[in-house]
């Protein structure tokens, strides 16, 4: 979500750079303000799942203009902030997604080992063991596991095709995008991928890959990733309207 105020371009003498907290809709905030010489303009970004919010600033911008620009749009912030629901952590009981189906989250303490996926009688589950306080980690280091064996069997296939060769396949957990391409073919995916059904797993390896070839979004490179994900305009939109709630979640 971003508001933006378009200025002229900036002199590059002054610097601005803060982080406070910021009270809306009933939730202290963090905010964090950050000068980027690049701004012509005043952005401002709400976190997944309303964590915090985000203004990039061009330099030399005085705080009060940062400060009216946040007075003029609260309501706007306000609105957005309370349509979110409260960051969903991982427990015993509650469901988490693989591959798009999810999976009841039960907790064995007494024995040992990590996690193990099964089909119960009530449906998917994983079962965690180990200590309480380690289960969240538990299960996003099982969900890091099988994101890796997923992903780089995908870029195996897809890089065929291309013809073209990645240089590494990175797992990361970043906010604002679910994957990359370097221009020395390092390829880096979200892990929390691994919680999205196959197709929409599949569509972000093409994606990148496609990348390899084509290092922008022109009409070439959607074309190469139409053929390499047929149903890439589906899973675009499933990314696009349920990702907010995946980065959401809270594994630790």
């Amino acid at each position: 979500m971003i508001l933006s105020l378009f200025r002229s371009p900036p002199k590059k003498s002054a610097t601005l750079k803060a982080e406070r907290s910021y009270e809306v809709a009933g939730r202290v905030l963090p905010l964090l303000v950050m000068e980027n010489p690049r701004a012509t303009r005043l952005t401002l970004r709400i976190d997944a799942g309303g964590k915090g919010l985000r203004m990039t600033v061009p330099p030399g911008i005085p705080a009060r203009e940062v400060e009216k620009f946040l007075v003029r749009h609260e309501g706007w912030i306000e609105t957005r902030i309370a349509k979110m629901p409260d960051q969903p952590s991982v427990r015993p009981g509650v469901k988490v997604p693989v591959r798009g189906v999810p999976h009841l989250i039960v907790h064995e303490p007494a024995k040992r080992g990590t996690v193990r996926q099964e089909n119960g009688a009530e449906g998917p589950r994983l079962i965690v063991y180990g200590d309480r306080p380690h289960l969240a980690r538990r299960v996003g280091d099982f969900l890091k596991r099988e994101a890796r064996r997923d992903l780089e069997m995908l870029v195996a296939r897809h890089t065929a095709t291309v013809g073209r060769r990645a240089k590494a396949v990175r797992l990361k957990d970043t906010k604002s995008r679910w994957g990359s391409c370097t221009s020395d073919g390092t390829l880096s995916f979200s892990w929390r991928i691994m919680m999205a059904p196959p197709p929409v797993i599949d569509y972000l390896v093409a994606h990148e890959v496609a990348h390899l070839k084509e290092m922008n979004h022109g009409p070439k490179f959607w074309k190469l990733c139409g053929e390499l994900c047929p149903d890439t305009e589906r899973c675009r939109a499933w990314l696009k309207r349920n990702g907010s709630a995946l980065q959401a979640i809270d594994f630790s």
